[in-house]
């Protein structure tokens, strides 16, 4: 930790820059206490890892409040050195006895109070989501920062992102959706965006890196980015994966297989149509050739051009895949009124681009033309080559 209260219950941070020889020389004279807890701790000043306050012994505040790294304590100490220079209100620690929480930083800018959580190590989503619940029914905006060592690269665009770290998902002003994360080690901040699924743990995904340095607050709170996917990769992507997931298929999987069989599709002979990039399609933990499919099952398989489905009609289908747990959810607690049918209502606008659908009213789909399911490889190849040649830009951007 780095604040601390003194004997007459002054707060002590160690955020501000002090010389070694004087805080050895206050070290002397005055004594530390715990602001949470109130026991006695003590200011350590090492070479090799950065000053700080520490219990005298274990306890239930030790234990709750983390036993803190030498990242996490130089990660939280530069971003708040960060927000100082940028002459924004903040204080590194705060202890709210209200709530019983206290965030690494908690800042005002606009007229809203922040609560900013450098989050280094994993906790479980319980945790996660109470500590967020209890920061937003108190007028915090929780800023949960990922750790930048949490992040693994498989190769470029493609990234695994585990279920706790959906979790620090963001919404900036413009709807868009990104995970900011920091790396104290490079003093870089980073921000994964156009963050595209195609399976429970893989992503196809866009990152900003940016010297901290040079960089101000808004880059962190409300990025500007662009909504964007390289189809190349998302076509090969998907399709290994699909072989991957169908080698050991669980009791779920062999279900989905035997649906689509009594629908008389072939996993491997999906069209270009079933399986595409949706902006909110990460609200689906499902992967999106699974989803659409149902889509595609429940709402025109068995339709003609002409015909009709309405909003309603799609909603009912996506809640009866969810009843079924053939839909699973991703959980969003940073995300206030999250309406996940928005998937299915973005696929459905990116079906009218395509020709597929058309808007007979704001409520109200037609069908304009029916994907043709292919029946062989071969036939499946030339319809995608042909699908990707006649439509460059369309999945490009949102």
């Amino acid at each position: 930790m780095l604040v601390a209260k003194t004997k007459n219950g002054t707060m002590f941070c160690l955020g501000e820059s002090f010389q070694k020889e004087t805080l050895i020389m206050l070290r002397k004279r005055e004594e530390f206490f715990c602001p949470v807890c109130g026991e006695k701790v003590i200011l350590k000043l090492g070479d090799r890892k950065i000053f700080h306050f520490s219990h005298l012994k274990a306890g239930n505040c030790r234990d709750f409040y983390e036993n803190e790294t030498e990242y996490h304590l130089e990660g939280k100490l530069k971003l708040y050195q960060w927000l100082r220079k940028q002459e924004i209100p903040a204080i590194l620690e705060f202890y709210d006895r209200e709530i019983q929480q206290r965030p690494d930083i908690l800042f005002q800018y606009n007229h809203q109070k922040y609560a900013l959580e450098f989050q280094c190590s994993t906790i479980s989503e319980e945790i996660f989501k109470q500590r967020t619940e209890n920061y937003l029914t108190h007028g915090y905006k929780p800023l949960w920062v990922l750790g930048g060592k949490q992040l693994k690269e498989k190769y470029s665009g493609l990234s695994g992102i585990t279920g706790f770290q959906y979790l620090f998902l963001r919404q900036a002003g413009d709807g868009k959706l990104y995970i900011p994360s920091y790396s104290p080690d490079r003093n870089t901040l980073r921000i994964l965006y156009s963050i595209f699924p195609y399976s429970t743990k893989n992503a196809l995904l866009r990152k900003g890196t940016f010297s901290l340095d040079k960089t101000k607050l808004p880059a962190l709170i409300d990025p500007q980015m662009g909504t964007m996917v390289n189809m190349g990769h998302w076509k090969k992507s998907i399709e290994n994966y699909k072989l991957s997931w169908s080698i050991y298929p669980s009791d779920q999987q062999k279900k989905f297989f035997l649906e689509i069989y009594n629908h008389h599709l072939n996993l491997f002979l999906l069209p270009a149509e079933i399986g595409l990039p949706i902006p909110h399609g990460l609200f689906i933990q499902t992967p999106p050739f699974i989803w659409q499919t149902y889509y595609y099952i429940d709402l025109l398989q068995n339709k003609r051009p002409g015909d009709i489905f309405s909003i309603q009609q799609m909603e009912m289908s996506f809640n009866k895949r969810l009843a079924r747990k053939q839909i699973v959810l991703r959980s969003f607690p940073q995300i206030e009124n999250m309406k996940p049918l928005l998937a299915f209502f973005e696929y459905s606008c990116l079906l009218v681009r395509l020709g597929v659908l058309g808007r007979k009213t704001p409520h109200m789909f037609q069908v304009q033309k029916p994907i043709i399911i292919p029946q062989t490889n071969r036939e499946k190849e030339e319809r995608m080559r042909a699908f990707f040649r006649q439509n460059p830009q369309i999945l490009k951007k949102e």
